[in-house]
């Protein structure tokens, strides 16, 4: 009876080791600060793996950059350092370049535009060509439409940016763009940037709202003109060895735990949008919702033409025919 026992006790022992041995821990990087909505969504993700896995699989977030800058997060969820990294698809394009069309002016006339196409064939047929390096996306959430702030006055018409020390991504199609209006396009790393617009080493600079109050551009920056002159999505990917190694249900688990933190950003992001900027107004920024957007469009058409030039036209067509 004493060696059942024994061998019960060591059975259970052994199904606890190989529970314990089996728990997948995975980490979540992002460079936005913790009041930014990337840091909401990604608890809620954490949240609803860890619940809906039973504590099977955990999930530790690190923001505001301490897993590193965007590209060192992209190249360490490549090579498998980090799990998962949410980042501007605008820092996927030199993997991915035909990502870049999410990014061309003017592309996506409304947000449902957006999500119908992100979330469609046309988002899943550029999503795979990440899997060729290493990556599995997991969703594309948002950063929101990009609209300009700067400390010389109201951006109304294309003739207004003429001269602006323009602070930019490294998104090719917003380069060209401002080049082609007469900015002066400078690329510096976001978390420089309030140093830099401080400084006067740029007087302008282009973000989603939110990232405007998430890094208090205001507090150097006197005016945000609503240009929302490009659309600008996120992408959410893991390293796809380890989301591979996964269990089937394991797999679903994440997946759908990311799509719904997906559509909650969203939900979240356009929720507070108009909070935000009344937020912005109550505090001193001069807010001009008077653009010319018609003639914005018009300016901006040749930087399609490039990227159709590079990479063909059959996803600016098919993005175009969507719109319809």
């Amino acid at each position: 009876m004493n060696t059942l026992k024994t061998l019960g006790l060591a059975a259970v022992l052994a199904l606890v080791s190989v529970s314990a041995s089996a728990q997948v821990k995975l980490k979540l990087g992002h460079a936005a600060p913790d009041t930014d909505l990337q840091q909401t969504m990604s608890l809620y993700f954490k949240e609803q793996v860890e619940s809906r896995s039973k504590g099977a699989i955990t999930v530790t977030v690190f923001p505001q950059g301490q897993l590193g800058n965007d590209a060192q997060m992209i190249d360490g969820t490549r090579s498998g350092i980090t799990d998962i990294t949410i980042s501007g698809l605008n820092n996927f394009t030199g993997l991915v370049p035909e990502a870049g069309v999410f990014e061309l002016p003017f592309i996506f006339p409304t947000r449902q535009v957006a999500y119908k196409v992100l979330d469609g064939e046309i988002g899943s047929g550029v999503a795979a060509q990440f899997g060729k390096h290493g990556l599995k996306v997991l969703g594309f959430p948002e950063n929101g439409y990009r609209n300009i702030t700067n400390s010389r006055g109201p951006i109304r018409v294309p003739a207004d940016l003429k001269g602006l020390q323009m602070r930019v991504n490294n998104s090719r199609a917003l380069n060209d763009m401002f080049a082609l209006l007469g900015a002066n396009p400078q690329q510096i790393p976001v978390a420089e940037l309030y140093t830099a617009l401080e400084t006067g080493v740029v007087n302008a600079q282009d973000h989603p709202v939110g990232i405007v109050v998430s890094f208090r551009f205001n507090e150097v920056q006197k005016y945000l003109s609503l240009t929302q002159h490009a659309y600008s999505p996120l992408a959410m990917v893991m390293n796809d060895k380890k989301f591979q190694s996964l269990s089937e249900a394991d797999r679903k688990i994440v997946v759908e735990a990311a799509r719904d933190a997906v559509a909650k950003q969203r939900e979240m992001n356009i929720a507070k949008e108009e909070g935000m900027i009344a937020a912005l107004e109550k505090e001193g920024m001069k807010v001009n919702r008077d653009v010319d957007s018609a003639a914005f469009q018009a300016a901006v058409r040749k930087v399609w033409d490039g990227f159709t030039k590079a990479n063909g036209d059959k996803l600016v067509n098919a993005i175009v025919e969507m719109s319809k």
